[in-house]
C-alpha cells in the first residue's frame, strides 16, 4: 500500500489521481476539518463525474497530524512506498516556528516511521527554495551550493531542513527520492497559492513585475514522482521546472486565456517598501503579514533553473506553460460559469 501525506493540496490531490487511476491501494493522511470535497473537485477536471466518484470512494482516508508520532504509528501499517506531500507554505514571519515544527520536525518523524516500518521507497516533495542562489546570472542546478550567510526566506530555510532530514533517513536504509519543484501551476485552489494569480487576474490585476522564475505544471510533477518511485533509482534530487519565465510573462499568459486585460503597471520597489512598513506595523496588532524585507529584495532577483538532470534521467519532456496555463485557465472558467 501506499502513503500519501498532504493528499488534499494541489500536489497531493493531483497525486492521488493519477495513483488510483494507475490501480494503486492508497492511504491518504489528512487533518481535521481538511475539505475532502476538494479532492474530488480535482478529479472532476480528468474525468467523469462518476469515475470521479468511484476513484474518491477508493481512497482510505486517515486522520493524522504529521508531527502526531501515535497516529503515525497507526497509520504506517502495511505501507511500503510513502509520497511525502505535507508542507506549510508561509512567508509571514510570525509562522516561522509553525514552519520549523511541520517541515522540519514533521519530515523528520516521517523519515523516522519510514526507517522503523522498513518502507520500500520514500518520495519528498521538496521546493527549488531550498538551493542554494545563483552566482553570477549562471543557471541553478542541483548541486548549487547552499549558503546560510544568505538573506532566505523562513520558508526556504524550513526546506532545507526537511531535507536534511530526508537525506538522513538515507544513510539509515531508506531508498529515497526527492524532487524539488519551482512554481506549480494547476487546478483547483483558486483562493492560495499560485490559483490566485488566476483569481486575481479574472478579479483585475493592475501590477506585474520583472522577476524570472522557474514554472511547471502540476501533472508534470506528480508524472515524474511516479515514474522515478517506479524506477530503479534512489538517493538523488531533481529540480522540476519546465520554464524560465517572469511573472509579467505568466500574468500575461493568463490574462489572455482568460480574456482580461494584461496587468499594465510595473511594480516597483519602493512600492513593496511602503507595503513591508505598513505590513510591520500591523503585526504588531496581529495581522497577517505577506511582505518581508527577503520578500521585497527577491521579488527583484532572477533565479533561473537547470532542468536536464531529470530529462536525462527519465526522458521526461515537461509541458510548456503556455498549455498549463491555457488548460488551468480552462478548469478555473469552468468552476466560476
Amino acid at each position: 500500500m501506499i502513503l500519501v501525506t498532504g493528499g488534499t493540496g494541489l500536489v497531493g490531490s493531483h497525486l492521488l489521481l493519477n495513483l488510483l487511476k494507475a490501480g494503486k491501494k492508497v492511504r491518504a493522511l489528512h487533518r481535521k476539518n481538511s475539505d475532502l470535497a476538494a479532492v474530488e473537485h480535482v478529479f472532476n477536471y480528468y474525468t467523469s463525474t462518476e469515475e470521479a466518484k468511484s476513484l474518491f470512494q477508493q481512497i482510505e482516508w486517515f486522520e493524522a497530524d504529521i508531527t502526531n508520532i501515535p497516529q503515525l504509528n497507526v497509520a504506517f501499517k502495511n505501507i511500503q512506498y510513502v509520497y511525502h506531500c505535507a508542507a506549510l507554505v508561509s512567508f509571514d514571519p510570525a509562522d516561522d516556528k509553525k514552519l520549523r515544527k511541520i517541515n522540519i520536525e514533521g519530515t523528520a518523524k516521517i523519515v523516522n516511521l519510514c526507517i522503523a516500518f522498513k518502507v520500500e521507497k520514500l518520495c519528498y516533495v521538496s521546493s527549488v527554495a531550498a538551493l542554494g542562489k545563483s552566482l553570477n546570472n549562471k543557471e541553478i542546478n542541483e548541486r548549487s551550493t547552499w549558503n546560510p550567510e544568505d538573506d532566505h526566506s523562513d520558508y526556504a530555510i524550513s526546506k532545507y531542513g526537511a531535507e536534511i532530514e530526508t537525506w538522513r533517513g538515507t544513510q539509515e536504509g531508506v531508498p529515497t527520492v526527492i524532487v524539488k519543484p519551482g512554481v506549480i501551476i494547476g487546478p483547483g485552489f483558486w483562493e492560495e497559492g499560485t490559483g490566485k494569480i488566476f483569481s486575481k487576474i479574472d478579479k483585475g490585476m493592475n501590477y506585474h513585475f520583472p522577476k524570472i522564475a522557474g514554472f511547471v505544471g502540476v501533472k508534470d510533477v506528480v508524472d515524474v514522482m511516479q515514474k522515478i518511485m517506479q524506477a530503479e533509482i534512489a538517493n538523488e534530487d531533481y529540480i522540476l521546472v519546465s520554464e524560465n519565465l517572469s511573472f509579467k510573462t505568466v500574468f500575461e499568459l493568463t490574462a489572455t486565456e482568460l480574456g482580461k486585460p494584461k496587468p499594465q503597471k510595473s511594480l516597483k520597489k519602493w512600492m513593496l517598501w511602503f507595503g513591508w512598513f505598513f505590513q510591520k506595523i500591523g503585526g504588531f496588532f496581529g495581522a497577517k503579514r505577506n511582505i518581508t524585507k527577503n520578500t521585497v529584495n527577491t521579488l527583484f532577483q532572477h533565479a533561473v533553473y537547470n532542468n536536464e538532470k531529470i530529462k536525462g534521467s527519465i526522458g521526461f519532456e515537461f509541458t510548456p506553460m503556455q498549455k498549463v496555463i491555457a488548460e488551468t485557465a480552462k478548469c478555473y472558467k469552468k468552476d466560476k460559469a
